[in-house]
């Protein structure tokens, strides 16, 4: 039997440190394609494809939140149910900083800075996620619920993308 060749990024190894069961998942990587061209390229729900923001709140402190690909992020909420003044997305530089990754290769496992982590709570709900293995079309099958190694905190800051 062969084995599956995929790339070995920091997360990959975060995730085979913490004993994470995933299955790789490959795919032509679009620029601004998003969870919506990941989602087609993989035949499954934009709404299981997580994506995973780098925010920074009025300290310039950064942290991650995992979101539903076909879902947006109510700052304004997040930021009051944290205790902050206010939220913004970092800057593409700042998040590479942080993570390590590339936009559109971000990932919340192996990251640089040790960033809290917190997940819209309706993710655990699913049966399996797509999420970013490190690197811009590479994606990992796992069960929601193996996010516990990030220790993440649950969130309830998700709006419909109009």
């Amino acid at each position: 039997m062969s084995k599956i060749k995929y790339p070995v990024t920091a997360a990959i190894r975060f995730l085979r440190e913490h004993q994470v069961i995933f299955e790789p998942k490959e795919y032509t990587y679009v620029e601004h394609g998003g969870t919506a061209q990941s989602a087609l390229s993989l035949g499954v729900a934009e709404h299981a494809v997580i994506k995973t923001i780098v925010l920074q709140n009025e300290h310039k402190q950064g942290l991650i939140v995992l979101m539903h690909g076909d879902r947006h992020i109510s700052t304004r909420k997040l930021a009051r149910d944290l205790g902050m003044k206010h939220i913004e997305p970092a800057s593409p530089q700042q998040a590479n900083k942080w993570t390590g990754y590339l936009v559109g290769g971000t990932s919340p496992f192996g990251n640089k800075a040790d960033l809290p982590v917190y997940v819209e709570e309706s993710i655990y709900a699913l049966p399996r996620i797509y999420i970013n293995g490190g690197k811009r079309g590479f994606l990992v099958e796992m069960c929601p619920q193996d996010l516990i190694c990030l220790q993440p905190r649950s969130v309830q800051v998700a709006t419909e993308i109009t």
